[in-house]
């Protein structure tokens, strides 16, 4: 069936798809921690689509370019009067005093005060030079300053790194030619896991509901999970649109907005932020986060310094939990692993959507997919584009009602939910007559008012004042 499934992906994706051999690629790759979404978009650069074969000698002088191995050089070839290609991760900043555009490639030792964006440089890349995480393929060069005194390396020339101008449509047109359970395996597949090496349908969904935040803006989700589900892996590899906070101090100036640097946070230039690990979390200012985290995730605004701020950044909360040697949480209060700064009632009730991490498997070698696939750069980019196409929220509200008396936030989370997975599983759905019933209860609408269901139950724990009670959901149909 997975061959099956893979010629289908290459005869309708064509030069989006890609031939996965995770033991070739840790080898090409051996020295260089590169996120997948990079490492695709380059194996597809020397991939031949007849036979699936890499052109290693290409694809190594290539890395050698623009991904140096040695990182420490790039500074020395700078300094020694060489131009330098970059492919990397790099953040710009806005200097307001110096009336600058700054940049800081972290990987290669450039820091903040020694990058600058010339004028023309970014009048020509204005929307892909806000503050923020990019990624792009940079040429730089060292150059004196206006005083002749000092250096400063300045990007000379830049490609936004976005291979493909996706067509959700296309991507929608596509889903048609697949069974649902082959496209529950394409999905799993082209997150880099083997469809084979989950134990249940179950199990799979479980996973694939990680890629919910992905695809539905502002949706908030905890997912709790013991060690080795590979939590961090899915969002820290599989886009370029997502952040993952992993422990530590976290600020307000780092989340919302810094008002000493007059430049945004995190959470305004991605599509999700995630706190992994989040046990080990703590606030700077933990009354002013939790303030400002509680009317952020209710309405996707919130007032730092009496400046507005909105986003549709969605949040993640992931953490650990203790099981049993059944496989259960050991304590029916799942949120007493929380962090103190999370265990209100008040807040936790602005969160959506719970995945129940202790009902997937452990991540072995074994789970790791081979064969013909999605490129995860196509796929995250696919997932990014999808976020604005709201003709799935429209569709859900010609299949559902709610009773009169239902609790906003409860409504509002089972719609955001099911819309997700629409988005997902059923992209060609887009009219009522499209719409199987019977799938769209069991994959979007019963999983909504579930995993919603779990929130609601845990806040009633730790406040008996929340109610237990989930609104009643009906068909319109």
């Amino acid at each position: 069936m997975k061959a099956e499934i893979g010629e289908k992906i290459r005869q309708l994706f064509v030069k989006m798809c890609i031939y996965k051999d995770p033991t070739s690629t840790n080898s090409l790759f051996a020295g260089r921690n590169l996120p997948s979404f990079v490492k695709d978009f380059l194996l597809r650069r020397y991939l031949d689509f007849e036979t699936g074969a890499i052109d290693h000698a290409q694809l190594t002088q290539f890395l050698n370019q623009v991904i140096p191995a040695q990182q420490g050089s790039v500074k020395d070839r700078l300094q020694g009067g060489e131009e330098v290609t970059l492919l990397a991760r790099f953040v710009v900043y806005i200097n307001i005093v110096k009336n600058e555009r700054q940049f800081a490639i972290p990987d290669y030792g450039i820091k903040q005060n020694e990058g600058i964006i010339p004028p023309h440089i970014y009048e020509k890349y204005k929307g892909e030079f806000v503050d923020g995480e990019k990624w792009g393929i940079i040429k730089l060069c060292m150059l004196p300053d206006d005083d002749g005194k000092r250096n400063h390396i300045q990007i000379v020339g830049y490609k936004p790194f976005k291979p493909y101008t996706v067509d959700v449509n296309y991507f929608a047109e596509v889903r048609r030619h697949f069974t649902t359970m082959e496209w529950i395996d394409v999905l799993l597949s082209a997150m880099e896991y083997d469809p084979d090496g989950f134990g249940s349908l179950t199990q799979k969904l479980e996973f694939l509901t990680r890629l919910l935040i992905f695809i539905e803006p502002r949706l908030n989700v905890i997912e709790l999970a013991p060690k080795g589900t590979g939590k961090s892996y899915v969002f820290g590899n599989l886009s370029k649109y997502g952040w993952l906070v992993s422990g530590g101090k976290v600020t307000r100036a780092k989340l919302f907005f810094d008002k000493t640097k007059q430049q945004n946070g995190i959470i305004k230039n991605h599509d999700f932020t995630v706190f992994d690990e989040i046990q080990t979390i703590k606030f700077q200012e933990p009354a002013e986060i939790q303030a400002a985290l509680k009317s952020y995730l209710e309405s996707g605004k919130t007032t730092i310094d009496n400046n507005e701020f909105s986003s549709e950044c969605g949040l993640m909360l992931m953490g650990n939990i203790p099981l049993t040697d059944a496989h259960v949480p050991r304590s029916p209060f799942y949120f007493a692993e929380l962090p103190e700064n999370f265990k209100e009632s008040a807040l936790l009730d602005r969160f959506h959507c719970f995945i129940e991490g202790w009902l997937l498997p452990r991540v072995d070698k074994s789970m790791i997919f081979k064969g013909w696939t999605i490129n995860v750069e196509y796929f995250s980019e696919i997932l990014h584009a999808m976020r604005t196409q709201n003709k799935y929220g429209l569709l859900f509200d010609r299949l559902v009602k709610f009773e009169q008396r239902a609790d906003v936030r409860d409504s509002n989370a089972v719609k955001r939910i099911a819309t997700a997975y629409i988005k997902l599983l059923f992209p060609h759905w887009e009219n009522p007559e499209d719409v199987n019933l019977d799938e769209f209860k069991m994959y979007c609408l019963d999983p909504a008012v579930h995993r919603r269901g779990i929130i609601k139950e845990q806040c009633h724990r730790i406040d008996q004042e929340f109610k237990l009670q989930m609104p009643d959901v009906q068909l319109r149909v």
